[in-house]
């Protein structure tokens, strides 16, 4: 495989790019900082094809990246990522889109009985049998300038991608599983993944409460820090932590000058700028409204102790018809798909269709409906389908 030196400039990246439009597939990696930011800060892109791998100075002086976001985002070569959540979060963060068509190892690594996060050393490992050398990975990629080493240890992870991708392939059609993993690629590609929406982000916390006016005031704070962390480009918990806000929803100061008694907050904040923005946000706050309530009954039926314990039975199930298979249980069944089933319902769970039904789903109905029952045979855990008597008896 060719090994292009650094690419620091807009016309070689373009030239690279209408290269890569053109092959089969190409596989992408990035690295980046985000200790200190609020949004990742791309140090370094790496591609490859089949016959060629380079990586891209995001941080060149005057390189433009256009030609790039657009074989990610709007040419129709397939991308291949491995455990790509973070590296299409910066391409959504770059675009607004995500990278389509995708493919992703890590998720197909699932249908082939890896393991359910398999690492990608693992990986290339079992595909390759290369051990890949791992001392640069602790790189600060925002230096520069960067040397050999880094270089080629970040060029490695496309040009072994490169390599390992088509035999994943080949295994997935031999096994007939490629169409396995349809959702869980849909579920990659989906840009709602990677938006950060100040309005919803007092979803993602743990609520203090169930009144209107103190969910009504965590909401305002959540979208008052997100846009504060935006602004200033600093993770979200260097503004506030989680556990503030959610005292400041419940008992909220009655001024600026009482932030100072605030735990979690500087003393600072008494007078300063920023405080009187949080003051502001406070006092400017409206109960949620009836419609964004969170609801109070789970969807779904909630589990009974009974249901608690057959709960535990399927996720036994599920780990034996696992382990058969060779399939990671995630991409079977989810676990509130499983409490689901124990619970009773029937309608619209996916593991009782299609595939997952056959290797896992149709057990999961005959076991909690007492038509299969757990044996032990010399040692072994198994599964035996339950006499009509016992069946009965059951009922």
């Amino acid at each position: 495989m060719l090994i292009h030196p650094l690419v620091t400039d807009t016309e070689t990246l373009t030239a690279l790019c209408n290269r890569l439009s053109q092959a089969d597939f190409v596989t992408v990696d990035t690295e980046f900082m985000r200790e200190s930011t609020y949004y990742p800060d791309l140090c370094l892109v790496q591609v490859a094809s089949s016959t060629e791998a380079a990586a891209i100075d995001p941080k060149a002086p005057g390189i433009d990246l256009a030609p790039l976001l657009k074989l990610m985002v709007e040419d129709e070569v397939l991308k291949v990522f491995h455990a790509g959540g973070q590296d299409l979060e910066i391409i959504y963060n770059l675009t607004g889109k995500t990278p389509a068509p995708l493919f992703d190892t890590q998720v197909a690594a699932m249908a082939l009985g890896l393991g359910e996060q398999v690492g990608y050393t693992n990986l290339v490992a079992a595909y390759s049998g290369v051990q890949i050398d791992k001392g640069a990975r602790f790189t600060d990629w925002a230096r520069r300038p960067l040397n050999d080493r880094q270089l080629d240890y970040a060029i490695g992870d496309v040009t072994h991608l490169a390599d390992l991708f088509p035999k994943m392939v080949d295994k997935l059609r031999r096994t007939g599983r490629g169409g396995w993993l349809d959702d869980e690629m849909a579920r990659c590609c989906d840009p709602a993944t990677y938006a950060n929406d100040p309005e919803k982000a007092w979803t993602r916390l743990r609520l203090p409460s169930r009144k209107a006016d103190v969910l009504g005031r965590l909401k305002a704070l959540a979208r008052w820090r997100e846009l504060e962390a935006q602004d200033k480009d600093v993770p979200r918990g260097r503004i506030v932590k989680d556990e503030t806000l959610g005292d400041l929803a419940g008992s909220p100061p009655r001024s600026q000058a009482d932030l100072a008694k605030v735990r979690g907050l500087s003393a600072a904040w008494a007078s300063n700028a920023i405080g009187d923005r949080l003051i502001r946000c406070l006092q400017d706050a409206q109960p949620l409204s009836a419609d964004e309530m969170p609801l109070r009954e789970p969807q779904r039926p909630g589990l009974s102790t009974e249901g608690a314990l057959i709960s535990d039975l399927l996720k036994l199930l599920l780990k034996i018809r696992s382990k058969e298979s060779g399939v990671a249980p995630r991409l079977i069944v989810r676990g509130d798909d499983l409490d689901a089933l124990a619970a009773g319902v029937r309608d619209g769970l996916p593991v009782l269709d299609g595939w997952r039904r056959e290797i896992f789903g149709e057990d999961a109905l005959a076991l909690v409906e007492g038509r299969l029952g757990f044996v032990v045979k010399e040692g072994r855990l198994t599964m035996t389908r339950l006499p009509a008597a016992i069946e009965e008896s059951v009922d």
